[in-house]
């Protein structure tokens, strides 16, 4: 909006790293078009960017090409550097070629010789736990882990299927990496997948989920105010303690950190 004839502007090209749908690697162009300094106020923050694949390059017409955004072309490879000073929980690492995520931090300053910054951190691959002490101020390197939301869709054989809502884009998680967690996922429910050098390395759970009951032990007689508790089977096969008066064909929330039962709903 705005340009007419003789308007100035200059063309920025580069080459980016893309995936297809497939997995298989491609080469993405993006045009990205800037203003002339007399027009940056009126044009701030306004930018067109195009992306195509390698094949498109090679044609004679972009209009008879079909231009597609990737969703994958926000995926650039960055490499971040921080202090072990500026470690605190959450904070994801990459420790002998490995993800890693903080779950505590001490950092400690002796009486007697230098400071040092104590952890204990996570392994995002195959969820070992381990306590490691680094020197305080030294370079380490922030692993790029990256969240994106799918929905579970249905279960093949020994395989999760994930669908990506906005490019209906499946990916597929075997049920052996998944762990546990499993017992509190229903089909329809929208989960974070976690991504490290473009591979599926965890999934995030929502912190709590509706479930149906679908049988009840009888548990024990009497009052009810005593807080007395039943285990219960739910909908996905998982057991949980429920108060005495949660009835079978109830839905309940129950907290995926603890699986324990929140309330009735």
């Amino acid at each position: 909006p705005g340009f007419g004839s003789g308007t100035m502007f200059s063309l920025r090209t580069g080459i980016l790293p893309s995936l297809s749908a497939s997995g298989e690697g491609e080469t993405s162009l993006f045009l990205s078009f800037l203003c002339s300094p007399a027009r940056q106020t009126e044009m701030a923050g306004i930018s067109t960017v195009l992306c195509m694949s390698s094949s498109s390059l090679l044609a004679p017409s972009f209009s008879k090409q079909s231009v597609r955004i990737s969703p994958r072309t926000n995926r650039f490879s960055r490499i971040y550097a921080l202090s072990s000073n500026d470690i605190k929980v959450g904070t994801s690492i990459e420790v002998d070629g490995a993800p890693w995520r903080v779950l505590e931090f001490l950092h400690v300053k002796p009486g007697k010789g230098a400071a040092f910054v104590r952890t204990k951190i996570r392994n995002y691959v195959n969820g070992s736990t381990v306590e490691r002490t680094f020197r305080a101020g030294i370079t380490m390197e922030e692993a790029n882990v990256f969240k994106e939301t799918k929905q579970f869709t249905y279960k093949d054989g020994s395989q999760f299927v994930f669908m990506d809502l906005s490019s209906y884009e499946e990916t597929r998680l075997n049920e052996a990496d998944m762990g546990e967690k499993t017992k509190w996922l229903k089909e329809g429910m929208d989960c974070n997948l976690l991504y490290w050098k473009d591979k599926v390395i965890d999934f995030e759970l929502p912190i709590t989920v509706q479930l149906k009951i679908v049988d009840v032990d009888p548990g024990l007689r009497g009052d009810t105010a005593q807080g007395g508790t039943k285990p219960a089977t739910l909908e996905t096969g998982a057991v949980v303690n429920v108060p005495l008066f949660v009835n079978p064909g109830e839905d309940i929330m129950v907290d995926t950190r603890t699986g324990t039962y929140m309330s009735r709903v």
